[in-house]
């Protein structure tokens, strides 16, 4: 081997702890794919302002909204893989985008290096107090004797409220109809009115309803009960066992990033997951700190899109 090519094989070996020890040696972009003020965004600032604390370099929340969230992931395949841009991947963006978006130009389990898990939310299933169903085992009962006079409202085809809801329809084997809104607010104003019936629906817009009983809580979506509402059973619990549907949050960076830089944003993500704020950010949203290693977070990736890409496929459905 010639001199050079050996002292640059050194050069590269001596380098990488060093990156890691160094990083972040500049500031760092933190792409949320989403609008300011949102949940998403809240969620990401407080990660990133506690990251920056502890590590004396500022991350800088860049929102790139659009196309469900995929706009911002295709910026970010883009970027160079030095630890530099990172993403709060999503549901929309990393788990269903493949299978819903026919013209993606990212493909989530080849582009992105999976960095740290950050939570898995629930839903709730809610329902008009018109409905003659206290719980879940009821509201099957009655959809199945009453096929097609029960619907629900989502934020859109493709939405985690609507493929939670097909998840239930199909599970459960009744028809339940799916009418699609331009956001959740407009699909919880219907509820209230009983335009439509049901609703899966994040914790925050329809938690004020809830207590005011304006509308009848029924279960959570996750596998086991929030600690928010601890009294409110789980899906599977209450009538159809083996149900099991949650959100996805986790932090990414494009592939090829140096596994040295990875595990320290690793090791960073998690203690800021251990904060007080942080775990009250996500308690309002019913959900708890995920964590744990990129290895475990590529496992959820592969499980969530294997899953939810059954589901697309058997509606049909697409985006462009």
């Amino acid at each position: 081997m010639r001199p050079q090519l050996i002292a640059a094989a050194i050069a590269l070996i001596v380098a990488a702890p060093v990156c890691a020890q160094d990083y972040p040696q500049k500031s760092v972009r933190f792409v949320v794919p989403y609008a300011p003020g949102g949940n998403t965004d809240i969620l990401s600032r407080l990660l990133g302002q506690k990251l920056g604390d502890a590590w004396g370099q500022q991350f800088i929340i860049d929102n790139r909204p659009g196309a469900a969230g995929t706009l911002g992931a295709e910026l970010v395949v883009q970027a160079p893989a030095d630890g530099y841009t990172i993403i709060m991947g999503s549901f929309g963006n990393i788990i269903v985008a493949n299978s819903l978006y026919k013209r993606l130009k990212y493909e989530p389990l080849r582009d992105f290096a999976p960095v740290a898990l950050v939570s898995l939310p629930p839903g709730v299933l809610v329902e008009h107090p018109a409905v003659p169903a206290q719980n879940v085992r009821e509201l099957i009962a009655y959809a199945k004797a009453n096929r097609g006079k029960l619907n629900y409202g989502s934020p859109g085809s493709g939405a985690w409220n609507h493929l939670f809801f097909e998840l239930f329809n199909a599970n459960a084997g009744v028809v339940i109809t799916h009418v699609p809104y331009k956001g959740i607010a407009p699909a919880i104003t219907d509820l209230l009115g009983n335009h439509v019936q049901l609703a899966m629906s994040a914790f925050p817009p329809a938690m004020p309803h809830m207590k005011s009983g304006k509308l009848r809580v029924l279960a959570v979506t996750s596998a086991a009960r929030s600690g928010l509402l601890p009294d409110v059973p789980t899906i599977s619990e209450s009538g159809l066992p083996g149900y099991e549907a949650a959100g996805w949050f986790g932090v990414l960076v494009p592939a090829g990033t140096p596994k040295p830089v990875v595990a320290k944003l690793n090791a960073g993500i998690n203690r800021v997951l251990e904060t007080a704020e942080v775990k009250a950010s996500l308690a309002a949203d019913g959900a708890e700190a995920a964590g744990g290693t990129p290895e475990q977070m590529a496992q959820s990736m592969r499980e969530g899109i294997a899953k939810w890409g059954k589901v697309v496929r058997s509606l049909n459905l697409s985006a462009d």
